[in-house]
């Protein structure tokens, strides 16, 4: 049976200064529709507002096969971020999270429960409602590129997967990493490196996989892509090693084109009211 994946908080259009045109991204809504891709039955909880950029992200979730029966639409201006590229890699110009921070309720805590697994981002501004998610679904979160033995400490315990993003660490500050998060408690844990691939922990072995050629277009939802096909795998019951190596081949697909996962439409930029042109 395929497993089921909710991710819950932040979503974002990611607009493309250089290309004058906007994709849907974000970390959840990015595991969300990679889930989907990689044979989960996924769903998004979060907030849009009634605005194109907020109907372009219920356009293409809902594209991809995830369920939005949780999916909010309210009053002001969806999240977005400006981008442009250095040598291929993503560099943050601007950003705004408009209405996508929110406080989870009883029926979203429901609906959670009915899932094998949810997953946050550290964007998604819900740490402190981590616990409760934890108590009703296995929990999977992103540290992104946060390595604060404090913030570990206090997430590691309640996490199925901790997954973070390490290109910039050396091999023993990687190890290091990897130890802190498994000895808080953390049932695996992810490094994704870029280049120099990945290591995925259980605390007890240690798996690691080789980045797979790319030719790199766009960075931006690479690793996003590889941790929900982690996620996936360790759900399903599937090798670690077969998981890294899916994940990376995934990735180095992202990686390939422009945008997290599609979608994209054009747009005005800057965004200061994101406007379909």
């Amino acid at each position: 049976m395929a497993p089921r994946i909710v991710a819950v908080g932040d979503n974002v259009v990611d607009c493309y200064r250089k290309h004058a045109v906007m994709f849907p991204g974000g970390n959840c809504v990015n595991v969300a529709a990679y889930a989907s891709r990689f044979g989960a039955e996924s769903a998004y909880v979060g907030a849009v507002a009634a605005d194109p950029a907020g109907a372009l992200l219920r356009r293409a979730l809902g594209e991809e096969g995830v369920g939005l029966d949780r999916l909010r639409v309210v009053d002001g201006f969806t999240a977005y971020c400006v981008i442009d590229h250095e040598d291929g890699d993503r560099v943050f110009v601007e950003s705004d999270p408009g209405v996508s921070r929110f406080e989870p309720s009883g029926e979203d805590l429901a609906y959670i429960g009915t899932f094998d697994a949810v997953h946050v981002g550290r964007s998604s501004g819900l740490d402190e409602h981590l616990a409760e998610l934890a108590g009703v679904a296995v929990l999977s979160y992103d540290f992104a590129t946060s390595t604060d033995p404090g913030h570990v400490a206090r997430v590691a315990p309640v996490c199925f997967l901790a997954s973070f993003s390490g290109g910039g660490l050396s091999r023993p500050e990687a190890d290091a990493l990897l130890r802190s998060a498994s000895a808080a408690g953390a049932r695996w844990t992810l490094l994704t490196r870029g280049a120099d691939g990945a290591l995925l922990t259980d605390g007890t072995e240690l798996h690691e996989c080789a980045a797979v050629p790319a030719t790199v277009v766009d960075t931006l939802g690479a690793g996003d892509t590889f941790a929900a096909r982690v996620l996936v795998g360790l759900l399903s019951g599937e090798s670690p090693a077969q998981s890294l190596a899916e994940a990376a081949r995934a990735a180095a697909a992202t990686c390939g084109v422009v945008g997290a996962f599609g979608h994209g439409v054009p747009v005005d930029v800057p965004a200061a009211a994101l406007t379909l042109s």
